[in-house]
């Protein structure tokens, strides 16, 4: 992919959220997205056109991640009110609450077959629910992180996090292992590489750094955007061959994979970028920002 195929023209602005919205996600194909935010609200969009489809009410705190099954039946949210909320999605009705954590939850994941969700939480653990079972408790606890969990990532025997403490720790579930990558900076957001064989990292150094999944071995760092005090998603494009991130200025970065030079960098925003979401297939993203609105971006 070239430089010029990367998205930075303004396609479409979704608002309707009041106040900061901290995450937007596309759904597993792209023709959807989900976001959610500070006014105790998911909202469900067809970023494409531009409608807003649904919205979904019951958090009683700030809304702070959002995630969807692969066949868009059921979604999952949590945030401040320490809750993990299970939807139905085309009824808005919650189907479960699980209850456990002991602070804000401040991500959430459904693994491949939507059979279990990851949580991850400011009381420094990451817990797993059985959402086939009636039991609200969770079936494992994992808790050897020194700070806050901000972010979580599945893969098909792996639970990963990446906490305050600086690290991104790897948990094979089928042999009860755990690895543990420290990058000296707290880790605010981690993101896998379409591959599966790499790990992005979002640091409050205002870093971003790429490690070997394997190996631990840190690839590459990138660096320009600006990210200090605010969670900030990253992720890679959907052919691997570039990074991108949000700043605290408002503005998104798309790096070089390789060579981790600044190729596109444009003002999506006028406050903080907090969240990314690359387009599956096509060369479209959405972005999220403390200014409350979502907006679509094209090539």
């Amino acid at each position: 992919m070239s430089q010029s195929d990367l998205p930075r023209k303004e396609a479409t602005v979704l608002r309707g959220h009041e106040g900061a919205v901290l995450a937007a996600r596309f759904n597993g194909d792209g023709n959807y997205c989900l976001s959610c935010g500070k006014d105790r609200t998911i909202r469900l969009w067809n970023p494409h056109r531009g409608i807003h489809i649904k919205t979904y009410k019951s958090h009683g705190r700030e809304v702070r991640d959002v995630h969807v099954t692969a066949d868009n039946s059921k979604l999952i949210s949590c945030g401040g009110d320490r809750q993990i909320y299970y939807w139905d999605v085309s009824t808005g009705r919650v189907i479960r609450r699980f209850r456990g954590h002991d602070s804000e939850v401040n991500a959430v994941k459904f693994n491949e077959y939507a059979s279990v969700i990851v949580s991850a939480g400011y009381d420094r653990s990451l817990r797993v629910w059985d959402c086939r079972s009636h039991s609200t408790e969770p079936i494992q606890i994992i808790d050897s992180f020194l700070d806050s969990v901000m972010s979580v990532c599945l893969t098909k025997t792996e639970i990963i996090g990446g906490s305050v403490d600086g690290t991104v720790r790897t948990f094979d579930i089928r042999i009860g292992r755990e690895l543990s990558d420290d990058l000296g900076q707290p880790v605010n957001c981690i993101s896998l590489s379409n591959d599966g064989n790499c790990i992005l990292a979002s640091c409050l150094d205002s870093t971003l750094r790429l490690l070997d999944r394997t190996t631990g071995e840190l690839l590459q760092e990138y660096k320009g955007h600006i990210c200090k005090s605010y969670k900030t998603d990253c992720c890679l494009t959907n052919t691997d061959a570039h990074v991108t991130g949000g700043s605290e200025d408002g503005s998104i970065y798309f790096w070089d994979l390789v060579d981790a030079s600044v190729v596109s960098k444009f003002q999506a925003h006028s406050s903080v970028v907090t969240s990314v979401s690359y387009h599956p297939k096509d060369n479209s993203m959405i972005t999220s920002s403390v200014d409350g609105t979502i907006r679509v971006w094209k090539t």
